[in-house]
């Protein structure tokens, strides 16, 4: 093939009357030669004719149009370039495997589980990379080795770790193969010299007037930028002039020459409410802000805001400013630093612009990295679009690095007779890469050179081309490129018949097409990154491909906020149902919970789930410290985290005993506060949490073991209304008289247990409220309790009637004169009615419920303050779980509310057939069968499924309501 294409090389030499002399040139080299040199001379021929154009005859100029000589010419060295990449990828293939690539991930002070370091992992063994991360340069195992200084292709500089690249890499000595994220001169030059004044000012004569850039607007001790606010404008006044803000994101792949590429992605923000698009206010500035995916959506912004002329101005005013800006940092670094060698080291900018009533823009601030000022961190989009612009970034260079690295470079010079070309190996390869740029469909568009870029500026490297005839001068690579992008925006502009507008290159038009189509089904319900907050260390490490991960999370860390993002835009996600939100704030209860993601298809009228994804979250408990030898009590009434009362002390204070005698309490709504040994009350991290206690004020509660406690609820009902943290209370009871718990449901209607204690005691229960329902098909608080009463019957005027009446915050005084006025009604007046008053829950922000802040929570404490006094006067025993959840408001278990103090495990039991302590003699009025537990387990013989309650908070006011049930004054 090679000696085919160099003999037919030979032919089209000869017929061009060129000699060209080769020295250790492959065969690709020599096509790049034999192309560049028929590119050059017919461009002479067509400049000569443009000069000589009245001297020929007017058939031949309309046959035979310069446009058409530039076309066909500059598609014959395009054509070469092709048939260069195509043969040097043979012979990879041919000569031997490929060598493996390293790339080297230095984080910095990110954290591995950040979704950033894992894109850069994922994307990269995708790629085919051998990945190895560590934090800096120096303390990096691979680059200390020898392997290390030439052996590694990629180096990846995050934020944080540039200053170790640059101390530890010589990039005056990079590999040809070695590619960096850092251009050292460039970074220089933007970067603060001091008070946000760009280094490009210090290092050059420029002043404000010569660059349309603001001297300060280099480095993070930049003031936060705002948008001018317009002046009303009085009533029939045209529209004021385009007023915004607009960040961009530039991808530099050469400084020599220079060569620039636009992000399809930018944003924008105005002073203007945007008609027809969803726009979100910034209190600062009190301005909108816009998010617009691809750049050409940033033209439909422009043209719907200055109208179709003015639009295109001020798209390519602000490519033709950020051009200049950029090539003002070149030459002045060019002017005080030597040029390093790292033809594959590439910059990502970002360039505020701003458009002040002028089609102009004014750079107002350039940051050395990717970077989102008035993106929200709260959801997620500032690190989403972070992410997709390095995904992009990373696909868009690495795609095409390796295409001729194996190729060995050569120069072509001293030619005889005509044209002559020397090319440098980075040269080469560089045009072979632009070619590929500027033909593969990708999210970046050409930025420079462009169609108006000046020839053989001066940050251009010469190629020497030696004439017999012309007086033109030495051409250089950046004439080239200027041409081949020449070359595709002609063929756009000839394709778009007419249109006015900037044409589109190869790779916009592949993006505009994709977005411009009508949302079809979800094909590829995958997710892209799952992005939390704090960030989550997922076992395995995420990947699309990976559908269930474990997650755990200290015990300090009770809510985590949650955005699965899809791979395919046309997909939807939704969080643990088929119509739930996109994002969230989960509270993370102690133990085990569960996120559910669900990937659908909303293409028909009702979603499709098409994949499940899950996160099993654990929540460890408070660490302990076990007590070995000396410690001191230490007591707490609340955290400091929430100062429910304002006045009192928070967190751990040192523990007096009294000295006196302690008494039995004589009311379940004693003050007390929680006692846990530790070294030091100053310090709750040498505490023995496992010991903590709950201790009323001078006196205590008696527990009552089970033989007592069987006596004591001996022919006796106990009625339970009220919501789940009622029903918590029921099945530890339950669970603590018959010593074992085999029915459970999370039942939000009515039940009856009638064989507890040896079917001696009865209970039941009735959810109230049922929030589910319309307010108008809510029972009331009367009808239920009436309801409840009914199915328990018959029931005794007495103590051996007991009414459990609470919940979390719905109780009020109302409630408890509602009991009074039924139980009087129905001549049930002497039973004993035990409240127990509210609870701590919604303290949290979660999506989806209600949430109180501090000083409604404050309020709580007021009103259950008002429950007791009025349960006392009714003559209500009262339980008083607000005092006791308050101190340890951190420690709810599973459920949104983060109210739950219990939970209920199940597990299987070995249990004798004939055993009569079973509480699966149940009646439900709209759940029936629940009960049914029992199964064959193994074929070994007959297990039961039981369950269990756990939760020290609610054994700690379980366990009182069961002191108040079975006082001595009961007997």
């Amino acid at each position: 093939m090679r000696r085919l294409l160099a003999s037919a090389g030979g032919l089209l030499l000869r017929d061009a009357g060129m000699l060209l002399r080769r020295r250790s040139c492959s065969g690709p080299l020599l096509l790049l030669g034999v192309a560049v040199c028929l590119f050059y001379q017919t461009l002479m021929v067509a400049r000569n004719r443009l000069r000589s154009g009245p001297q020929q005859p007017a058939a031949d100029v309309r046959s035979r149009k310069p446009s058409d000589e530039f076309l066909t010419e500059t598609r014959r060295l395009i054509s070469t370039l092709e048939t260069i990449h195509r043969e040097t990828q043979v012979q990879g293939w041919s000569q031997k495997p490929p060598r493996s690539h390293w790339a080297v991930v230095l984080t910095g002070q990110h954290l591995v589980s950040d979704t950033e370091v894992q894109l850069y992992q994922q994307v990269l063994q995708q790629m085919g990379y051998e990945v190895h991360m560590s934090r800096y340069a120096e303390t990096s195992s691979f680059l200390r080795t020898n392997q290390g200084v030439s052996g590694w292709s990629l180096l990846l500089c995050l934020s944080s770790s540039e200053r170790s690249c640059l101390r530890r890499i010589s990039f005056s000595h990079l590999q040809h193969h070695q590619m960096v994220n850092l251009i050292p001169g460039l970074a220089e030059t933007f970067s603060d010299a001091g008070g946000g004044l760009c280094h490009l000012y210090t290092h050059s004569h420029l002043t404000e007037s010569d660059l349309p850039m603001r001297p300060y607007s280099c480095g993070s001790t930049n003031q936060k930028l705002k948008i001018p606010q317009d002046s009303r404008s009085p009533v029939g006044a045209p529209p004021p002039a385009l007023v915004a803000m607009v960040n961009v994101y530039v991808l530099v792949t050469s400084v020599r020459p220079l060569t620039s590429f636009l992000h399809d992605i930018s944003v924008v923000t105005t002073n203007q409410e945007l008609r027809g698009r969803p726009t979100k206010a910034l209190p600062v500035c009190c301005c909108s802000l816009l998010v617009l995916p691809p750049a050409p959506q940033l033209r439909d912004f422009l043209r719907q805001q200055l109208g179709p002329t003015s639009s295109h101005q001020a798209f390519g005013q602000m490519k033709q400013v950020i051009g200049e800006v950029l090539q003002a940092a070149v030459s002045t670094n060019e002017k005080t630093q030597t040029v390093n060698r790292c033809g594959l080291c590439y910059q990502l900018l970002t360039f505020t612009l701003l458009f002040n009533s002028s089609i102009t823009p004014v750079v107002v601030q350039v940051d050395t990295d990717v970077t989102f000022s008035t993106l929200s961190k709260d959801t997620f989009d500032e690190q989403i679009t972070k992410d997709l612009i390095l995904e992009d970034t990373l696909h868009f260079l690495l795609t095409h690095t390796h295409l001729s690295t194996e190729t060995e470079g050569g120069q072509y010079g001293g030619c005889r007779g005509t044209h002559a070309l020397c090319l440098s190996e980075d040269e080469f390869l560089l045009l072979l890469r632009f070619q590929r740029w500027m033909t593969t469909p990708s999210a970046f568009q050409l930025l420079y050179p462009s169609s108006s870029s000046s020839p053989s500026s001066s940050t251009s490297t010469s190629i020497s081309i030696s004439t017999s005839s012309s007086s033109s001068g030495p051409q250089s690579v950046s004439d080239l490129l200027i041409r081949i992008s020449r070359y595709y925006e002609l063929q756009g502009n000839l394709s778009s018949r007419g249109d006015e507008t900037e044409a589109l290159t190869n790779q916009e038009s592949a993006v505009s097409s994709s977005q411009d189509g009508a949302p079809g089904p979800c094909v590829d319900p995958r997710l892209r990154q799952i992005y939390t907050d704090p960030p989550l260390t997922l076992t395995p490490p995420f990947s699309p491909q990976v559908k269930e991960y474990r997650a755990e999370v200290t015990f300090e860390t009770v809510m985590v906020r949650i955005r699965p993002e899809p791979v395919s835009s046309v997909c939807r996600v939704h969080l643990d149902e088929h119509r739930g939100p996109r994002m969230a704030n989960y509270p993370v209860g102690l133990g085990n919970s569960r996120i559910s993601i669900l990937v659908t298809d909303n293409s028909e009228p009702e979603p499709v789930v098409m994949t499940i994804y899950t996160v099993h979250m654990y929540r460890e408990s408070r660490p302990s410290l076990p007590m070995f030898g000396d410690h001191v009590m230490c007591s707490f009434v609340q955290d400091c985290s929430l100062l429910v009362k304002p006045s009192w002390s928070c967190g751990l204070q040192p523990f007096i005993r009294s000295q006196s005698p302690l008494q039995t309490c004589s009311s379940g709504h004693v003050p007390g506060r929680w006692v846990v040994p530790c070294l030091s009350c100053s310090d709750n991290r040498t505490c023995d949490w496992r010991e903590v206690a709950w201790q009323p004020d001078s006196c205590y509660h008696l527990l009552v073991d089970r033989p007592l406690l069987q006596d004591c609820m001996m022919d006796r009902k106990v009625l339970f209304i009220g919501d789940s943290t009622n029903r918590g209370m029921m099945y530890f009871l339950m669970e603590r008289v018959n010593s074992s718990l085999e029915d459970w449901g999370k039942a939000h209607d009515t039940l009856v247990y009638r064989n507890l204690n040896r079917g001696r005691t009865l209970v039941s229960y009735s959810y109230y409220p049922q929030f589910w329902l319309e307010k108008k098909q809510r029972p009331t608080f009367k009808q239920a309790l009436l309801q409840l009463l009914n199915r328990s019957r018959p029931l005794v005027n007495s103590d051996l009637t007991v009414l459990v009446v609470g919940g979390v915050q719905w109780l009020n005084t109302n409630h408890l004169r509602t009991v009074r006025e039924v139980l009087d009604r129905e001549s049930l007046s002497n039973v004993l009615v035990v409240v127990k008053s509210l609870g701590m829950g919604f303290h949290l922000p979660v999506d989806g419920i209600r949430s109180l802040r501090l000083s409604e929570i404050q309020d709580l404490d007021r009103e259950n303050n008002n429950i007791i006094a009025t349960a006392k006067h009714h003559g209500y025993e009262v339980i008083d779980t607000f005092s006791i959840t308050m101190g340890r408001h951190k420690e709810f278990l599973q459920g949104r509310c983060a109210c739950h103090f219990h939970e209920v495990e199940k597990f299987w039991s070995p249990r004798p057939p004939d055993d009569t302590t079973s509480t699966t003699n149940t009646t439900r009025s709209t759940r029936p069968g629940l009960s049914n537990q029992s199964a064959v387990k193994n074929g070994a013989g007959l297990d039961t499924l039981t369950y269990h309650v756990r939760g020290p908070v609610n054994q700690v006011y379980s366990e009182i309501l069961l002191s108040r049930l079975c006082s001595k004054t009961r007997h």
